[in-house]
């Protein structure tokens, strides 16, 4: 900032009050200087921000908003130390055109074109603040979005980033829910879907029929099986280590192997378990520390 000058003017209302009808900016970078004439509204967010003559600031034409970044350091001094933040002069024009990213879900689109719009005479208007609801979101306004999403893609204007639907227990869904899977598989906006089961060959649900992992076929034919191997015995004492590690729980090394074998007999998760009434366990015999005797398996 080169020049900061408040232009008033009389007051509207009479008296001897004036107001600013308008402030004169000077702004320099590197590459030259420019002069501005601002709203007197943009010198209240001025003023907020305690600018001055010297200040390195940005201004965002859009709305108005005024961000002071620091000091610009052609105005340090020689104390060692100070409050303030010097910033070198800004490089470039004094207009600048920056691009904006925003992330939003088609989910964030649909639930906000799904609000009812009404007619703009008061009694509409009424009616609408006095009972505010929601539209159903439907199956059209759905294709109308993912239209305009298209659009919007093949203009470059926006950049699809898929998300990742993650199902637990894939086996326990029935024929119906495989179907609608299968159908939303195959729009370009679907995410990226990664099922999870521990079952072999079962019934699929709704059916009578038997397939691997209780999926059917015609969905099982596209997905990729990434095979998942049972944790071995070090690999269960390294994870309990880690788990009473992050716990703060103390416990020492036959009790970590014995939980291994624990976790090798029933599950990981079982075993996991266990280390917190464990603790409690030891700490009410008077150990700060668990061993295999205050586990209490014998």
């Amino acid at each position: 900032v080169t020049e900061l000058s408040p232009e008033e003017s009389e007051s509207s209302t009479g008296g001897y009050g004036k107001n600013i009808s308008h402030v004169v900016i000077g702004l320099k970078t590197v590459k030259g200087t420019k002069q501005l004439k601002l709203d007197p509204t943009i010198y209240d967010a001025l003023i907020k921000e305690k600018v001055a003559v010297g200040d390195v600031i940005y201004i965002e034409a859009n709305s108005g908003a005024v961000k002071r970044v620091g000091r610009c350091d052609a105005f340090a001094t020689e104390y060692d130390l100070e409050a303030e933040e010097y910033v070198p002069i800004p490089k470039g024009e004094v207009h600048k055109k920056k691009e904006i990213v925003q992330d939003v879900t088609l989910h964030d689109l649909d639930a906000a074109n799904a609000q009812p719009q009404g007619g703009q005479d008061i009694l509409s208007l009424m009616g609408q603040m006095m009972k505010p609801r929601k539209t159903e979101i439907t199956e059209k306004l759905r294709q109308e979005i993912n239209k305009v999403v298209n659009r919007y893609i093949d203009e470059g204007i926006a950049e699809l980033v898929p998300g990742v639907l993650f199902i637990d227990e894939v086996h326990m869904l029935d024929i119906e829910c495989f179907s609608y899977l299968n159908r939303a598989l195959e729009s370009s906006l679907s995410p990226i879907v990664i099922l999870a089961t521990n079952r072999g060959i079962c019934t699929v649900r709704g059916t009578d029929m038997t397939s691997p992992h209780g999926i059917p076929v015609d969905l099982l034919d596209r997905l990729v099986i990434v095979r998942t191997q049972i944790y071995g015995p070090i690999e269960m004492i390294q994870i309990l280590a880690i788990r009473a590690q992050v716990e703060e729980i103390e416990i020492d090394e036959d009790s970590l192997a014995f939980l291994g074998e624990v976790g090798q007999q029933t599950s990981l998760r079982h075993a996991i378990q266990l280390l917190s009434p464990a603790s409690v366990v030891a700490k009410a015999n008077g150990r700060e520390k668990i061993c295999k005797v205050c586990v209490g398996f014998q």
